[in-house]
């Protein structure tokens, strides 16, 4: 891949899953050198996505997998032949790439903020992959 592009491999163990991938991406930032810049974290797949929320509480985590679970029931009469329509419609809501900005070498997140990796059709292996653009 292009220098400054990156790669990481995520096991997910359930079918939905919320997994804080914060210190992984970090670490790719701090290994490419940039020290101020763009990080663009993207999910290549289309049932699973990124969002960023609160790390401290570990009680977020579950109350929105809870409620996007609700919002999107895994059956609702699709037609999706694969029986995976839900996947694929809260990977769509949720989106599939994140911007953070770099600054003197680190992410620039809020005090509570963490990056997280969404799982809606596994357990998988999957990949994210890392842009890092220099100012």
């Amino acid at each position: 891949m292009n220098q400054n592009i990156f790669e990481f491999s995520v096991r997910t163990t359930s079918h939905t899953q919320m997994i804080d991938i914060t210190r992984q991406v970090q670490q790719t930032v701090s290994e490419s050198g940039v020290k101020d810049g763009l990080c663009i974290v993207f999910i290549p797949h289309t049932t699973a996505a990124v969002t960023i929320n609160e790390n401290a509480d570990p009680d977020v985590q579950t109350d929105f997998m809870k409620e996007i679970n609700k919002i999107v029931p895994w059956e609702d009469g699709y037609l999706h032949m694969e029986g995976n329509a839900a996947a694929h419609l809260k990977a769509s809501m949720m989106g599939f790439s994140e911007t953070i900005i770099i600054n003197e070498g680190r992410l620039v997140l809020g005090t509570w903020q963490g990056i997280y990796f969404l799982e809606y059709d596994g357990a998988r292996n999957r990949k994210v992959i890392i842009k890092i653009m220099s100012d």
